[in-house]
């Protein structure tokens, strides 16, 4: 009698086990022996089913259509197309699919730019096994992962970005303008010059006078040689 309540539970616990599907995996990466190493790392893994893998984009494509996995690991640079880009496409087969990026490239715009396009979480190619499987969890579960170290270096790059543009409100494009200005070309000239129509160079101009909070052209052009845009005279 004693016994009876233990084997209940082991059987309980059976089918719980049968009946809890694996987190099915597909590999896009164009390098056969990083395929063969995720693969082994994964399906060492309790819980975790590598259903195919894939070279290149438009293999990825058709693999996500056939197999319709939970979560896809993708790299970056592929052999015919950005890895980024294709998110949308392979969401379009598998509209439940969870987006995992494995990639050397560590620029916050590429993470700003994988993210963008609907990427669930970014991992570097150089992390460690049980760091790439906390991840596949994390985002597995519905929630989003950056390396440490990349949040760090995009928060640093947005601190000196803002830095940049207290320190110089101006866009490129403005600045291109200024200088011309501060040179003492005329709205048509200036348009002539950078490709643009004569509204879009009066439109700039209005731009630069407004943030730099200046109403003269001599105002303009001192500003110019202050930043190194003109010789000093």
């Amino acid at each position: 009698m004693s016994d009876a309540p233990a084997d209940t539970t082991v059987r309980h616990n059976r089918a719980m086990a049968v009946d809890q599907e694996p987190l099915r995996i597909l590999l896009v990466d164009d390098h056969r022996v990083v395929r063969a190493g995720l693969r082994m790392v994964l399906e060492s893994e309790a819980g975790l089913e590598v259903v195919d893998e894939a070279g290149d984009v438009r293999d990825a494509v058709f693999k996500t259509r056939r197999h319709t996995p939970d979560l896809i690991v993708l790299d970056v640079m592929l052999p015919d197309g950005d890895g980024v880009e294709a998110i949308g496409k392979l969401q379009a087969e598998a509209p439940q699919a969870k987006v995992l990026i494995l990639s050397m490239e560590d620029s916050g715009h590429h993470v700003r730019r994988a993210f963008a396009n609907g990427a669930n979480g970014y991992v570097l190619k150089d992390a460690a096994e049980d760091e790439l499987v906390s991840a596949i969890r994390e985002v597995a579960a519905g929630g989003r992962y950056l390396h440490p170290a990349l949040g760090a270096r995009m928060i640093q790059a947005d601190v000196e970005e803002r830095e940049r543009a207290a320190a110089d409100p101006l866009s490129d494009r403005e600045r291109e303008v200024l200088r011309l200005l501060a040179q003492g070309h005329t709205n048509h000239e200036i348009a002539a010059q950078l490709y643009i129509s004569v509204r879009t160079a009066e439109t700039h101009r209005a731009h630069i006078m407004q943030k730099l909070g200046f109403s003269t052209r001599s105002e303009l052009v001192r500003y110019a040689i202050d930043q190194g845009m003109l010789e000093r005279s």
